[in-house]
């Protein structure tokens, strides 16, 4: 074959690849500008995403959650997508940027994400027909340390940044005996949970620990039961020194722009659940919760006081910390 048949010959397929180009660009065009818009929220394409702060092992508190999830799906017939990121400030953040829609946030976090996001709460937790809880600073029982000056110079774990008996109230009890917590102890940590607080005293690993107390008056319901199933003599072996002022429970929140109706969907939702025999096993299981009841922004206001109090900066709270000295 010559040399001009072979450009003929390439010359028409291009000619025609050429003419189909011309007429599919314009199709594509078209096309796009007739995209169907983003999944309904709840729909399968786009569940509601609903997330847990991991208070004790993650693990535990996703295989606790995800039966809420489920029967919240069955009250409402919405889809719904459980998870449990791996920290308080991970659950705000993930809310500001609309990544999930309901957060179960402890009363402190509750205030960085409204706060800082404009979440609103539509739910507070009920333990033993109680709003409040209470915090406490623990330390072994054999350590000898029977008061808060007992710790000068010590190891301390905090739950994290963003938890109000695990950190804010705690650090507002300090501060009322004039303990800045940064130069009295040796060494602070953030564990991560109030279970990994109560193990570290436990172990040794720190001489005191702050975490969640008692919410019903005579009755042990604090961070210590969490462990029992694999530490037995926990009771016996970490003891309370001092406890905090009483701490509004923590929340059901929603991110801002929420449509109203699915907010009305998810909140009577979730009481239906906490009403059913088989939800009040899954709140139980996963914070100790017993009932589920309406709540205002109102109602936390003694949290943002007290952050204010202590001057507490909500965007360096918001940000991950690992240890303090």
């Amino acid at each position: 074959m010559s040399t001009t048949s072979r450009s003929r010959g390439i010359a028409r397929p291009l000619a025609l690849l050429a003419f189909a180009v011309v007429l599919v660009l314009p199709l594509a065009a078209a096309c796009s500008m007739v995209q169907p818009a983003s999944a309904q929220l709840g729909t399968n394409d786009n569940p509601i995403k609903m997330a847990f702060v991991p208070s004790s092992d993650s693990q535990k508190v996703l295989g606790s959650g995800e039966p809420i999830g489920q029967l919240l799906e069955r009250e409402t017939g919405l889809k719904v997508r459980v998870s449990v990121p791996t920290s308080y400030a991970a659950v705000i953040e993930a809310m500001g940027a609309n990544n999930v829609d309901v957060g179960w946030l402890a009363p402190f976090a509750y205030i960085l994400a409204r706060d800082k996001f404009g979440a609103e709460v539509i739910l507070a937790s009920v333990r033993g027909g109680s709003k409040t809880y209470s915090g406490q600073i623990i330390v072994h029982a054999d350590s000898g340390i029977n008061e808060l000056e007992g710790l000068k110079g010590k190891k301390f774990a905090f739950v994290e940044p963003g938890s109000a008996s695990g950190f804010l109230y705690p650090n507002a009890l300090l501060a009322s005996k004039n303990i800045d917590y940064k130069s009295f102890f040796s060494e602070t940590t953030f564990a991560g949970g109030h279970d990994k607080v109560v193990i570290a005293v436990y172990n040794k690993q720190v001489d005191g620990g702050a975490t969640f107390g008692d919410s019903v008056e005579g009755q042990v319901t604090d961070a210590r039961t969490a462990v029992q199933g694999t530490l037995p003599d926990v009771m016996e072996k970490v003891k309370p020194i001092a406890r905090t002022e009483p701490i509004p429970n923590d929340t059901v929140s929603v991110r801002k722009g929420l449509a109203p109706d699915m907010v009305t969907k998810i909140r009577d939702g979730l009481t239906k659940v906490a009403d059913s025999a088989e939800g009040k096993q899954a709140l139980r299981d996963l914070y100790r919760i017993d009932g589920l009841v309406p709540s205002t922004d109102g109602e936390y206001e003694p949290v943002r006081r007290a952050a204010k109090a202590l001057n507490l900066n909500l965007e360096q709270e918001l940000a991950p910390k690992e240890k303090k000295g």
